[in-house]
């Protein structure tokens, strides 16, 4: 372990593979190390310390039988009988000190009265994914082109081509599962459905099947297989929602009735959260005297959906099920499915999101949905890449979900959207949207309320290619593929928030892990009004002189401008692009690299 300061030390291991990994610690003197170091003081005080050279005779032979190269066994006996004879202390401390290296202290430790800490201590390893991910989110049942019709898998291989031109990587499934019947719901979230609402794909399960059974409308398995290798071959993973609930028609509500509440009138406990009721959805309990025989079987769930090829989880309000579960649920699956990532949709209290986090979930969903102003932004940022929330909190950056239509976007401002997708995108290294009303500036929200007026959980879409602006599909793709191109983008913690005298610019940068390079970003917060700014630039840390010009490629805009000194002037109008993504060229060329020159 490394000393790095007031009583602090610093240890690194390296690890090959994804899994857990377990590690404790073990501490003792090192007597060889710290009579060195005395030796050493004592020697710049030009007194007789050989007396405190021939005391550490005693180390230095304990050390020795360390050792098994000859040459270095030789070496030491040399000193040490040099140490019993001589008086020349200034030869016997020079002589120590070409033996006595940091290599050799460290290699040849004498560990004696060992301390050892009581605990058995684990750290996740991921996979790259898991720290670096752009995700689309679409009903599968909206892909048919044909209005009214319900899509099937098919319809999906077709769209996944064209998403993945944009370069999202992870493309994510709320639930395919056969929907319930009883107490289904209609448009706009209405009690009375008619006769062809398809219900909310989160009222799992009718006697087609349940968790275990894809959706008769949407195909069988041998689809979900082509969808998933036809993700594949794009360079994309299919997501897959784990909704641990059922709607009134599920097949365990017969088979294992033990497994949910029942009122006092014989009737099912529903889902609530006062004063809303979901009728068409039921919870299980977790506190059912067969508790076991309950998480197995949502184990096994979970275990089915891997062996069809999914490894990303996005698990639907994990908040609502016991902390228990979830630890022994995804130590279970992590243990023998490393490569599993587990996305938390817990949009709760910060306490409890942080705690789902420390007990395996990879990813979390996030409260940037309502972050809009500088301040905002900065303060949350600052709070997520911070220690110690760094360590085991990773964000994932969504401006809207099916259930969340913010204030912010329902203002009737496409340059909105394309402010918060590269917010999302460039702020953290893990985002998603919920792609295709995103993608057409759907804004239209239920009076009053964050949500989707005419929201797609309960009816079927058909989203049409030529509703979208190929301006806007050109902006997702290119910010893709700078985060693609630029390791800097790749992670979240690396962010420094810069100066600017103006509220309504935001700028960060993004450095690489030496600190020696950076993309800059500015992004106008005003969906309206151009705004314009000094951007003061980390000149010192970029290795720039401030009477020395220097080149700032703008990536997404395509500008290159002439800069000199910190600060920096910048004009953005949202209208016709609300941001730069500014990459830093130290040095601008010279006439001697001219290529007629000589």
């Amino acid at each position: 372990m490394k000393f790095i300061g007031n009583d602090l030390w610093q240890g690194v291991f390296s690890v090959s593979e994804p899994g857990i990994y377990e590690y404790t610690l073990e501490a003792m003197i090192d007597h060889l190390s710290t009579w060195w170091t005395d030796i050493q003081k004592k020697a710049t005080s030009g007194n007789n310390i050989i007396v405190d050279i021939k005391s550490g005779l005693s180390i230095l032979s304990e050390s020795m039988k360390k050792v098994q190269e000859l040459d270095k066994k030789a070496e030491i006996q040399e000193i040490i009988a040099l140490i019993q004879i001589s008086k020349e202390q200034d030869i016997l401390i020079k002589k120590l000190d070409s033996l006595l290296t940091a290599e050799f202290l460290q290699k040849y430790l004498v560990q004696n009265n060992i301390s050892c800490y009581h605990n058995i201590l684990n750290v996740t390893v991921d996979r790259k994914r898991a720290g670096f991910s752009a995700w689309y989110e679409i009903f599968p049942r909206s892909c048919s082109t044909k209005a009214g019709q319900h899509a099937n898998l098919q319809d999906v291989l077709l769209k996944i081509p064209e998403i993945a031109q944009m370069g999202f990587n992870v493309l994510y499934f709320p639930p395919v599962h056969p929907i319930g019947i009883t107490h289904r719901k209609g448009k706009n979230n209405s009690v009375v459905s008619e006769k062809n609402d398809p219900g909310s794909p989160w009222a799992i399960g009718n006697k087609a099947g349940g968790h275990m059974a894809i959706h008769p409308q949407l195909g069988d398995f041998s689809d979900f297989q082509k969808v998933v290798q036809k993700a594949i071959e794009n360079e994309m993973e299919i997501a897959l929602d784990l909704a641990f609930q059922c709607s009134p028609d599920h097949p365990y509500i017969e088979e294992h009735p033990e497994w949910f509440r029942w009122r006092v009138d014989g009737t099912i406990q529903y889902a609530e959260n006062p004063p809303k009721k979901y009728e068409d959805i039921v919870p299980f309990n977790f506190e059912t005297e067969d508790w076991q025989g309950l998480w197995e079987e949502l184990k096994s769930v979970a275990i089915f959906w891997i062996k069809q090829g999914v490894k990303i989880f996005r698990v639907d309000n994990p908040h609502t099920k016991p902390f228990g579960f979830w630890e022994w649920l995804i130590s279970n699956i992590k243990t023998e499915f490393p490569e599993v990532i587990f996305l938390a949709e817990a949009f709760t209290r910060p306490k409890i999101m942080y705690r789902l986090a420390k007990l395996g979930f990879t990813q979390s969903y996030t409260y940037f949905t309502w972050r809009n102003t500088k301040q905002e932004l900065t303060e949350y940022l600052t709070e997520l890449t911070q220690y110690p929330i760094k360590e085991f909190f990773r964000p994932n950056f969504w401006p809207n979900t099916p259930d969340i239509l913010s204030e912010y976007l329902q203002a009737d401002y496409k340059s909105a959207f394309i402010i918060r997708f590269i917010l999302a995108a460039t702020l953290s290294s893990n985002y998603g949207i919920y792609g295709p009303p995103y993608e057409r500036f759907i804004n239209k929200a239920v009076n009053g309320k964050e949500e989707y007026y005419n929201s797609e959980k309960y009816e079927l879409k058909n989203w049409l290619p030529e509703e979208v602006k190929e301006s806007t599909r050109n902006i997702f793709t290119k910010v893709n593929k700078i985060r693609e191109e630029n390791p800097e983008l790749q992670t979240t913690n690396n962010i420094r928030f810069l100066p600017v005298e103006n509220n309504q610019l935001l700028c960060y940068a993004k450095f690489n892990e030496q600190e020696t390079d950076a993309i800059l970003l500015i992004v106008n917060l005003d969906p309206n009004y151009t705004q314009s700014g000094w951007i003061k630039v980390p000149l010192y840390e970029l290795g720039i002189s401030t009477d020395q010009s220097f080149l700032a490629h703008d990536l997404l805009g395509g500008g290159q401008y002439i800069w000199q000194g910190e600060y920096n002037y910048v004009e953005l109008n949202p209208h016709i692009l609300p941001a730069h993504i500014i990459r830093i060229k130290k040095y601008l060329k010279k006439e001697n690299q001219f290529d007629y020159f000589n």
